[in-house]
This record gives structure tokens, sequence and C-alpha cells, in this order.
């Protein structure tokens, strides 16, 4: 189980990618939602159940990762990006390449800069804390990014 949990939680090896783990998860997300959307006729609402149903296998993941490693939100873990990065894309009013390159860049400003209440959630419990923090910037990218869409920015 424990191999599963690193592959899941390093969103099958992204994490270690060895400049920004968490941009190559972000990307990681957009490349499966991208082909998810061209190929499979999926639209922006599909990726708030994905990340429904990620959530619990990423805080799993992530808390076995966390303690097998001893380091606290370990960078190798980017399950939580592609969580965040897909409830991002939900609020896409539209999909274009605007919309995909937006998306990507909200997410990972939230997911950085880490405003209120953003950082207070890392300290939740392990895999918990690690997810949360990243639904939040997820959420914020999200609300941005529908506002946007209202306003024909991209």
């Amino acid at each position: 189980m424990k191999r599963l949990a690193f592959i899941v939680g390093t969103w099958f090896g992204c994490g270690y990618w060895p400049w920004g783990p968490g941009t190559a998860g972000s990307v990681a997300a957009i490349a499966i939602a991208w082909t998810a959307v061209h190929f499979g006729g999926f639209g922006p609402r599909w990726f708030v159940l994905w990340t429904a149903l990620l959530i619990p296998a990423g805080v799993w993941a992530a808390t076995i990762v966390e303690k097998t490693t001893h380091i606290k939100d370990p960078s190798i873990v980017v399950v939580d990006e592609v969580a965040g990065q897909w409830l991002t894309l939900a609020g896409a009013i539209t999909l274009n390449w605007k919309s995909w390159v937006l998306a990507l860049v909200l997410f990972r400003v939230f997911d950085i800069w880490k405003p209120w209440p953003v950082r207070r959630l890392e300290r939740l419990a392990a895999g918990a804390g690690i997810m949360a923090d990243d639904i939040m910037a997820g959420l914020y990218g999200a609300l941005v990014l529908f506002v946007a869409g209202c306003f024909n920015l991209y």
C-alpha cells in the first residue's frame, strides 16, 4: 500500500521533477483535463467531481508519504496541486487557450501566495492539511477565473 500511496501522492512521479514539482503537478492536471475536454467531451463542471473524488485518495496518500518520509508536507507530494488545479478549472466559463493559461497561473499564484485562510489550513493534520490548502487555493482560483469569464476577459 505504501507504493500505491507514493504513486498517487507524487502523481505518477510528477513530484520527483527537480524544478518546481508543484508546477509539474499542475501542468499534469492541465494536460489530463485538456485531453478529457478535447477527446472525451468533458466540460469544466466535471472537474468539481474529479476533485471531490481525488480528495480522499489524496489525503490518504499524502498522509502515508509524510509519515514515511518524516517530512511535514513533503515537496514530492503533488496530488494536492492536481486537485487544486482541477478545482480552479471548474470556474471557467469557457475553455480556450487563454482560460487554460489563466487557470494555471491563478492556481499557482494562490498556491504560492497562500492568502488567508489558505496558510492556516496547512496546520491541519498530515494529509488533510496538505490537501486543504490547495483546495482553498483552487477555490480562489476558480472564483477569479469565473469572474474574469463573466467580464469576457478570456
